[in-house]
């Protein structure tokens, strides 16, 4: 299996987060995509703030590798013209993918309406430039119940607002790996939280994001049904080798 083509290697830490520099933090990023470019990975995903000298990088470099980047995060609790604002910008500066954070603290206090909005209007941005959309759930902080509604809500929603051809460009994801939780439990994705997300997810693809740290769960994954990974060991992957902390 070529896993490989399924990837998106992932870095998102701010440089407040890791204590490297803005400089330094782009040196990650070009490394990130160059290793991309070389081993035929599919997509790099990084922070915004550095999507338009990545994508000028892979572009002298005469590579297909894909640029996606964040939106709302990690908390989703962005405004929605906050999240228009910040995916404007993003596109504007090359990215091919934009994955938001959904405001799934407003789906648990009931505000489905909201909630529906910022699919609904961050979606037509992203399909209206020829971008693919993720929408990051955030499994760790939901129960299975409420894995299964938002997954089933987003996919209504789209097949309610979108065409059948742009389906497979919104994507439902399952984590920021940035959500804090108690007692060691995963933040990212499961076997068992991917299988209801794949469940409820109707014509809509999913990404498994957070987790994945072995090339035997990824081809798990993959034999799932999920079509992306997000990772920050996607070389590894690549290589058969294992993970043991990370992304």
């Amino acid at each position: 299996m070529n896993i490989a083509q399924y990837l998106d290697s992932t870095y998102l830490k701010t440089p407040e987060q890791s204590g490297i520099s803005h400089e330094g933090t782009l040196q990650i990023d070009k490394e990130l995509a160059q290793v991309a470019i070389d081993n035929g990975i599919f997509a790099v995903m990084i922070r915004p703030d550095y999507v338009a000298e990545i994508k000028k990088y892979i572009q002298e470099r005469n590579s297909n590798v894909a640029v996606g980047t964040v939106i709302g995060f990690h908390e989703g609790t962005y405004s929605i013209e906050e999240k228009l604002a910040e995916a404007s910008k993003a596109i504007e500066d090359g990215a091919d993918e934009l994955d938001f954070v959904i405001n799934y603290n407003a789906y648990l206090q009931g505000n489905t309406e909201l909630v529906k909005e910022e699919f609904v209007k961050c979606t037509k941005l992203s399909l209206d430039h020829h971008k693919i959309a993720k929408w990051i759930i955030e499994i760790a902080a939901l129960t299975d119940e409420q894995i299964a509604d938002i997954t089933k809500s987003i996919s209504n929603w789209a097949e309610e607002n979108f065409s059948a051809n742009d389906l497979s460009e919104i994507f439902v994801k399952s984590s920021t790996g940035f959500y804090e939780t108690a007692d060691g439990k995963p933040n990212g994705a499961t076997f068992e939280g991917i299988k209801i997300m794949l469940d409820n997810a109707g014509k809509l693809p999913v990404k498994a994001a957070g987790g994945v740290r072995t090339p035997e769960d990824a081809e798990k994954m993959i034999n799932m049904g999920v079509k992306r990974i997000g990772t920050s060991s996607a070389l590894g992957l690549i290589k058969n080798e294992s993970s043991s902390g990370g992304y």
